[in-house]
């Protein structure tokens, strides 16, 4: 009969002890292995560029909220801009390609967030290292103002398909609290799983979202705020819309009677988008790399858009690099502190049990020793104990910190809309065995010191 073997007979005898000392150590590990692929599961889909863009360029205000807003579409969008200034900055020279955006809408079933824009979408990429691939009719996304593209995410958890048809919530996610567009869009692509915001996204063409009822804005307020945002008279706004102004004008009586949907014209005085995708031409005729060229370029762009009153420019890795290096890392260090706190009192309540238990097995030591085991075999054996019981709740812990983040993984989404694999693994769990191991040999030294040094005659006879 090996050590090991003995060792867990004389852990079977103890029961209760031996499983509330193991639990200890099970829930240290159990809550560090969660706070580990939590954590590594955020920090890798903060830290994605996103991206085939170099900047998001949007409203003045806070820069982690535009990013948030655009990229992952956990915060409301600060403002809208006028679709003038989309064309300006797409008209720019320096712009290889820009991409308009806007948001507000959910969907009605699942309240997954709504984003209006261009097929050119699509041409960005999911990450810098990973296309877009989409499942449907190839090479004609979004081409039709009533068309639509879902992420996976969407597609399973509403059982949408090809030729699904929906409709949206203006402004809020409660249709019971929000207005309800009659117009209906139609699934034509779905995106194939990316790990990204995009997977829990509707993609809709970005005329028809123009065209829904409450979309455009009234020409007064229309004119009074491209007034505003470029420091013009409003008249003279007035005179460059003259034509679409006279159209809109013509259309206001007009009866859409039962079509499907509207089609009334929306002038571009009307349109307002979020933000925009922007992504800079290389210099021509650099020598350096198109990549570091285009970052080049971006970040003059960005100088010049930031220093004007009209909008922001944002680089969107910076703003999330610092809310993970000075929120969530700092929470990530401290759960870790906490859960090698818990590991060390879970050691402590070894040591204490496995000490204890000495004195009520000092006589069978000592028969042991009677029989023929020597100081050494008797050392090892205290260790053994306390081996199992450390790598064993290691293992346990393990299994249950798993347990828990696959449980909670909905829970999280549900609250914060953040996808989190329950399947994730962490490379930095696998120290968890040597460090149990380690604790194993730290609280059975001084037990086993104990053993060692039984006396047999003496307590074979006390």
């Amino acid at each position: 009969m090996n050590l090991l073997t003995i060792a867990w007979k004389s852990i079977r005898q103890r029961r209760l002890a031996s499983f509330l000392t193991a639990l200890s150590v099970a829930l240290g590990v159990a809550l560090m292995v969660a706070v580990l692929v939590i954590n590594g599961v955020i920090t890798e889909m903060f830290t994605q560029s996103g991206t085939g863009y170099n900047l998001i360029v949007g409203p003045k205000g806070s820069a982690l909220q535009l990013v948030l807003s655009t990229v992952y579409r956990i915060e409301r969008p600060i403002e809208n801009l006028p679709w003038r200034y989309y064309e300006e900055i797409a008209s720019d020279e320096r712009v290889e390609l820009a991409v308009p955006v806007a948001f507000g809408d959910f969907t009605e079933e699942g309240g997954f967030p709504i984003v209006g824009t261009t097929p050119e979408y699509f041409a960005l990429g999911a990450t810098n290292e990973q296309e877009f691939e989409i499942k449907g009719e190839k090479g004609n996304y979004l081409r039709d103002k009533w068309d639509a593209i879902i992420g996976s995410e969407v597609a399973r958890r509403n059982d949408w398909d090809l030729r699904s048809e929906f409709r949206m919530i203006h402004g809020g996610k409660d249709p019971n609290e929000s207005d309800v567009h009659d117009d209906k869009f139609t699934v034509r692509g779905i995106l194939a799983p990316t790990g990204t915001p995009n997977d829990r996204s509707v993609f809709v063409n970005l005329d028809g979202f123009f065209l829904l009822d409450g979309h455009e804005k009234p020409v007064s307020e229309a004119v009074d705020r491209m007034a505003a945002f470029y420091k013009e008279d409003p008249e003279l706004i007035r005179e460059w819309y003259a034509d679409d102004l006279k159209r809109i004008a013509e259309e206001v009586n007009h009866d859409h009677g039962d079509h499907e949907h509207p089609s009334h014209f929306v002038s571009d005085l009307q349109k307002e988008f979020t933000s925009i995708l922007l992504r800079a031409r290389p210099e021509p005729n650099s020598s350096l790399p198109p990549d570091l060229s285009r970052t080049l370029v971006a970040r003059k762009i960005a100088e010049e858009i930031n220093q004007g009153f009209r909008a922001q420019a944002v680089n969107p890795v910076q703003p999330m690099a610092q809310l993970l290096e000075n929120l969530v890392g700092n929470i990530r260090l401290a759960l870790l502190y906490l859960t090698g706190l818990i590991i060390a009192v879970a050691g402590v309540s070894i040591f204490v049990s496995i000490y204890n238990s000495m004195s009520d097995r000092r006589r069978e030591i000592a028969v042991m020793r009677a029989l023929g085991a020597r100081r050494q075999t008797v050392f090892s054996l205290i260790l053994a104990e306390s081996l199992l019981l450390c790598v064993g709740g290691g293992l346990a812990g393990i299994l249950l910190g798993h347990g828990v983040v696959f449980a909670a993984a909905k829970i999280i989404e549900a609250r914060s809309d953040l996808l989190i694999n329950p399947l994730a693994f962490e490379a930095a769990e696998l120290i968890v065995i040597p460090v149990t191991i380690l604790l194993a040999g730290l609280v059975g030294f001084l037990p086993g010191m104990t053993a060692y040094r039984t006396d047999v005659a003496s307590a074979l006879s006390g």
